[in-house]
């Protein structure tokens, strides 16, 4: 079975706007949630979110670019051009038939959508943008990523929701795995802190109504009353481990397990067993053909819903054990929830982790609810070698996803 590893990271996140400030970022325990600047919310009961910060996206794409393509899509291009300069990848040196991208999207380009929607019932259909359909569209991020960088192989779009970047990443492991790309540019992107989708969320009140930024995304706690939406886009290269090291790339770590699965059950809600995240770990765990005692830290999904981290709690206590000496943290304390590309940031955190011998910490946690009895790593990170580490991602609809990063070695 042929190996798969990591070569190159990218990402535009609340916290930091790449890999470097990223990872400075939850290593000072930088809460990236605030107000909301976006957007006027005194009419919403929302008051916070985690805005990406002092991007000046007019220094790093030309205008037509930024006239055609949805916030989303600029961000995600932002983070594959950033990932392919670490890889060091230079497209005229490699087989571009077998190299592929796979890039997700919960939402899409949904202000484009509100916009279009506005300039119709305003001035008429005569006034819809030109670049209104293609801005939307959930795949365009990945076309247009496959445009940039000469993606001649398998491209295409996973939407399912929270999950979906763990999923991009999972499947784009499989068509190395398997023989059928050599390289794919995987991940996430998202840019949903608009008043259309905050208003849909919180309909649903699945997000926090805290004022206080320290307060609101606080997975775990007792305290915790929904989650806070982040915006950005995360991207990984994963290339198989003979053509990187034929090449002489960096690797940063090997992908080494993926599971996944449906609950089948509800929408919205999650089961409470966690039986669906359980069954997606396991299979994880038996695709890399590891125990569970090998993972030494799980980057949950940990969304700082009653629901959700209850759930996820009693399948990490499913696959481990009760009292498991398993570091469980969820970064989204530091990033928010980043809908479809959380777990392509999470797994660049997850990355970074092993690769620093450094277990990221859940941030301003007072109590953890006795209902969350897992080990959570609590608000100081732990200096440790982690060996495996595992990701977690959940989503609307059922989805779950489980993925493995292992640390490299001959």
């Amino acid at each position: 079975m042929r190996r798969v590893v990591v070569t190159g990271l990218g990402c535009v996140s609340p916290i930091g706007n790449n890999v470097v400030e990223l990872w400075n970022g939850i290593k000072n325990n930088k809460c990236g949630v605030d107000t909301i600047k976006s957007f006027d919310t005194s009419n919403f009961k929302v008051k916070v979110a985690a805005e990406i910060k002092d991007l000046n996206i007019s220094e790093i794409l030309d205008p037509k670019s930024i006239k055609t393509n949805d916030k989303f899509t600029i961000y995600a291009r932002i983070a594959a051009n950033e990932a392919i300069k670490d890889s060091k990848l230079n497209k005229d040196e490699i087989d571009t038939t077998r190299f592929g991208c796979i890039l997700s999207s919960g939402i899409g380009g949904i202000s484009t959508i509100a916009e279009n929607e506005d300039v119709l019932t305003t001035k008429g259909s005569s006034r819809i943008s030109p670049y209104f359909i293609p801005k939307s569209l959930s795949n365009i991020a990945a076309g247009q990523i496959a445009i940039d960088h000469g993606c001649n192989g398998y491209t295409t779009c996973v939407v399912t929701a929270c999950a979906a970047s763990t999923n991009a990443i999972g499947d784009a492991m499989l068509r190395i795995r398997y023989n059928q790309e050599d390289i794919m540019i995987a991940g996430g992107a998202e840019a949903a802190i608009t008043p259309l989708a905050v208003g849909g969320f919180q309909a649903l009140r699945a997000l926090s109504t805290e004022v206080d930024p320290n307060k609101a995304s606080i997975p775990f706690d007792k305290n915790r009353s929904g989650f806070v939406m982040g915006e950005g886009a995360g991207i990984l290269i994963l290339e198989e481990l003979e053509h990187a090291k034929k090449r002489g790339a960096h690797i940063y770590c090997e992908l080494v397990g993926y599971g996944a699965s449906c609950d089948a059950h509800h929408i919205t809600a999650p089961l409470e067993s966690g039986a669906g995240a359980i069954l997606a770990m396991n299979k994880a765990l038996k695709d890399a053909n590891i125990d569970a005692d090998n993972i030494t830290y799980i980057n949950a999904h940990g969304t700082s819903t009653h629901l959700n981290d209850k759930g996820e709690s009693a399948a990490i206590n499913g696959v481990f054990g009760e009292g498991s000496k398993v570091l469980v943290s969820s970064t989204k304390s530091n990033t928010g929830h980043l809908l479809g590309a959380a777990g392509a940031i999470e797994a660049i955190i997850c990355t970074k982790a092993i690769e620093n011998s450094l277990v990221p910490a859940t941030i301003n946690v007072t109590e953890i609810d006795p209902e969350c009895n897992v080990n959570v790593v609590i608000n100081k990170n732990i200096n440790k070698e982690i060996k495996y580490a595992m990701s977690n991602s959940l989503g609307f609809g059922g989805h779950n996803a489980s993925i493995i990063f292992k640390k490299y070695g001959e």
